[in-house]
């Protein structure tokens, strides 16, 4: 049974604050301010909310003191009070008069802030419902004497942390860190909503990232709210979004195409009926975006792919696994460890020929921003990153991405990264590291021949990590692809990867390191690392997550085995190889016995019956 301490619980868990002393001020329950004689008073003044009072009305309070169930302070704006009140039901939101203060949240936290404005500038903030995803809310500035309040219309349906009401009053951005929650609960809502209105899977990420795309539009993010009708929003944020795109040298082809999908949408009739501001309206979903996902997006110093990680939340509710759409996402704490074994940094040049969403040109970009000045940064941004990809919406996310984090020039390529103008225009950039994941399990190109691709494009001695399935490790597949590769390049280390860590894919990967345009020597010694245990653990409807703090230790003994050549038994070996060997370390390393229990055994029997039932090679005969 819903009960009202739920909302409250919930509100504080979404403001990320806590009863009592907080980095930002002060939080305090139940009207319980005695500290603070001038918010005492004023309490006291407005007493118990009455059943019904006109907000206009200062005459019919109630006895006694009122009891919000929260008021903030600021430490550095003692001028400024949020309060805060909760009705467990949304059916007690708000009234159509705002007059029912006792039993509804509206009226009641505006009944609070009618008083409270006498002494101090009023955040009135009102929240209804028990369940995060079903939530109404709503936030009103009430200016210090003056007679009337505003909406602050962003935060509807939306609870912010304290400071960030208060950044939204003064017209600054937000600030939100990263969210895998978040993300994955706005994701849930918004392919209900979009599935609602029919809008079809390969128009679901154009429209997202097309919205993300206009916000970066200082103009459509002022005006939005003001706009009149569906048709006007939705003409404004495609002229939005072709000011942003013209401006990092996107070809106008594919503005058009994106344009396009907004003016799809545009003439939708079940989106176009719902009225402007409730939910799931057009700007319900601008609001949404703006406040929830893409501040997550705007520090470059982030090296989290949070366009990435909320189009693959997407995908997971869309019927399907999402593999038919290529949809794949690299592990946040993968890519970070193939850009440390590629030595990324800030006089790199880098690029992914199979880029998806972007993942690995946004980490590259966080690394390439270390130790670099302001000239260095806008060098980068200008031409150290390149990325290529054949998907309409996954394009489009790349470019969504790398837009926000303002790369100058947006340097993504549409189309087949084995398309010859590509190919030769990316050989003129001298580009030194190459990373990529690329699709597995094509008809027509093997994993290795887009690491073969990938390196034939870098310069001399520069460096591709790449991410593929194990098979492309064992000697006994893609012969003619393995030889043509160690006639032109050398396999510096081969690691192999944790058994899930594309969970919920059931994919077991490796990781390589090659170094572009020097013959393999087999008579020099390549590296491989056994690393299976990376510290992640599985947590229901978070996947695998660092639940206790292991990564940062195990990468960085990662890192140091591979740099020094050490080999440890049961971690790392070395061995000199042909193209016709196994490339692993389960081939080559030391193992303790003395460990080995049945079921470990057994577990590599069932491991190697899946594989063998993923790549078709097992019969009845077996």
């Amino acid at each position: 049974m819903a009960i009202e301490q739920y909302t409250e619980s919930l509100t504080l868990r979404e403001m990320k604050c806590t009863i009592g002393e907080n980095p930002f001020g002060s939080v305090f329950p139940q009207g319980d301010v005695e500290s603070v004689d001038k918010i005492e008073n004023l309490l006291k003044k407005a007493g118990g909310k009455p059943k019904d009072c006109a907000l206009a009305d200062f005459f019919s309070g109630g006895n006694g003191k009122a009891k919000p169930e929260y008021i903030i302070t600021f430490n550095d704006d003692t001028s400024t009070i949020i309060v805060v009140e909760c009705k467990k039901s949304v059916k007690n939101h708000a009234t159509e008069n705002r007059n029912r203060p006792k039993d509804y949240a509206v009226d009641g936290v505006l009944y609070y802030a009618k008083y409270l404005k006498e002494e101090y500038n009023v955040v009135a903030v009102a929240i209804s419902g028990t369940k995060k995803d079903e939530i109404k809310a709503n936030a009103y500035y009430w200016m210090k004497g003056q007679p009337a309040f505003s909406e602050i219309s962003k935060a509807r349906d939306i609870i912010l942390e304290p400071q960030n009401y208060i950044n939204l009053i003064n017209g600054k951005k937000i600030h939100k860190s990263y969210s895998l929650d978040e993300i994955r609960t706005t994701a849930i809502i918004m392919h209900e909503a979009l599935r609602e209105i029919k809008v079809t899977e390969a128009h679901k990420p154009i429209f997202i990232a097309g919205i993300l795309i206009a916000l970066h539009d200082d103009d459509f993010c002022k005006s939005y709210q003001s706009l009149s009708s569906h048709k006007i929003i939705m003409q404004n944020i495609q002229s939005a979004i072709e000011n942003v795109l013209a401006e990092s040298d996107i070809k106008n082809n594919r503005i058009s195409y994106i344009k396009q999908v907004f003016k799809t949408l545009q003439d939708n009739t079940k989106f176009a009926a719902i009225p402007l501001g409730h939910r799931k309206s057009i700007t319900w979903y601008v609001e949404q975006l703006e406040m929830k996902i893409k501040p997550m997006m705007d520090y470059a110093d982030s090296t989290l792919d949070a366009l990435g990680v909320f189009y693959h939340e997407f995908i997971k509710y869309s019927g399907g696994d999402g593999s038919g759409l290529g949809i794949v996402l690299t592990p946040q704490h993968l890519t970070e460890f193939m850009c440390d074994l590629a030595g990324v940094n800030k006089n790199s040049r880098v690029v992914d020929i199979c880029c998806g969403s972007a993942s690995f040109l946004v980490t590259a970009m966080s690394r390439m921003f270390e130790n670099a000045n302001p000239e260095e940064v806008d060098r980068i941004r200008q031409d150290g990153l390149y990325g290529v990809e054949f998907d309409d919406g996954l394009y489009t996310l790349a470019i969504a991405n790398m837009i926000i984090r303002k790369d100058g020039k947006s340097n993504i390529y549409k189309g087949d990264c084995f398309d010859k103008t590509i190919t030769e225009e990316l050989k003129k950039k001298h580009i030194n590291i190459g990373l990529i994941n690329p699709p597995y399990a094509q008809k027509d190109k093997e994993e290795l021949e887009f690491t073969e691709h990938l390196l034939n494009i870098l310069t001399p001695g520069g460096i591709g990590v790449v991410v593929v399935p194990m098979s492309c490790a064992i000697g006994t597949k893609f012969k003619t692809t393995r030889e043509r590769l160690f006639k032109r390049h050398t396999l510096k280390a081969v690691f192999s990867m944790p058994n899930d860590i594309f969970y919920p894919v059931g994919t077991s990967v490796c990781v390589m390191v090659w170094e572009a345009h020097t013959p393999h020597d087999s008579t020099q010694e390549t590296f491989f690392g056994y690393y299976k245990d990376d510290g992640f653990v599985k947590r229901k409807q978070l996947g695998r997550i660092d639940a206790r703090g292991k990564w940062a230790d195990i990468k960085k003994q990662w890192l140091k085995l591979y740099r020094n050549r050490d080999i440890v038994e049961g971690l790392s070996a070395r061995k000199c190889v042909t193209w016709k060997d196994e490339w692993l370390c389960e081939a080559y390393m030391e193992t303790d016995y003395s460990t080995l229990t049945a079921a470990d055994f057994q577990q590599r029997i069932n491991n190697y019956l899946a594989y063998l039932v993923r790549t078709g090679d097992i019969n009845e005969n077996m």
